[in-house]
């Protein structure tokens, strides 16, 4: 793969208001215009969680664009030819999928929902921030792959390391 090319993203979680809202922002601030990002959902909630938009709002992200968003949207035509797709929720990564348009390399990044948390708002906040660490650590890894020298098969079992060492490392830190 070129490393002059800007890869088209998708983070697919269910709701499309907490984990894929934040790898979106992450990716467009990270890839310096070497990746434009996208988020969607299965079955969208309709609005962007109020706690995910407190914390990128404090991180100085733009959030004026964002909107949870259907699935559907990125397989219609017209839609963004996609290079990947990563599922960021376990339930997503289970449901059968549209056909995107391009064939992208896929991978299941899992992370908890940090919109299911409970407890005091501080708990919800750190909820929020955990999963923001947790994706920042794995967009930061993937955007500093060697895109060029990689092949298809060599760039997918990085792809699928990334969320396995990221997620092995989650849940040992949970235990």
């Amino acid at each position: 793969m070129s490393e002059d090319k800007i890869f088209n993203v998708l983070f697919l979680c269910t709701g499309n208001s907490a984990r894929s809202i934040m790898g979106e922002c992450i990716l467009n601030r990270l890839g310096m215009s070497r990746f434009k990002a996208y988020s969607a959902g299965s079955h969208p909630k309709g609005n962007v969680h109020p706690e995910t938009l407190k914390l990128l709002r404090g991180m100085n992200f733009d959030v004026s664009g964002l909107r949870s968003k259907s699935w559907t949207e990125f397989a219609q035509p017209g839609a963004p030819r996609l290079d990947f797709v990563f599922t960021v929720c376990d339930d997503t990564a289970q449901e059968v999928c549209p056909v995107w348009p391009g064939q992208p390399m896929t991978a299941h990044w899992g992370i908890p929902d940090p919109a299911a948390a409970t407890g005091s708002p501080a708990e919800i906040a750190l909820a929020f921030a955990d999963t923001f660490r947790m994706l920042n650590n794995r967009i930061s890894i993937f955007t500093a792959l060697p895109f060029r020298s990689l092949d298809r098969l060599a760039l997918q079992k990085q792809l699928d390391a990334i969320g396995k060492a990221a997620g092995a490392a989650a849940a040992a830190s949970a235990a």
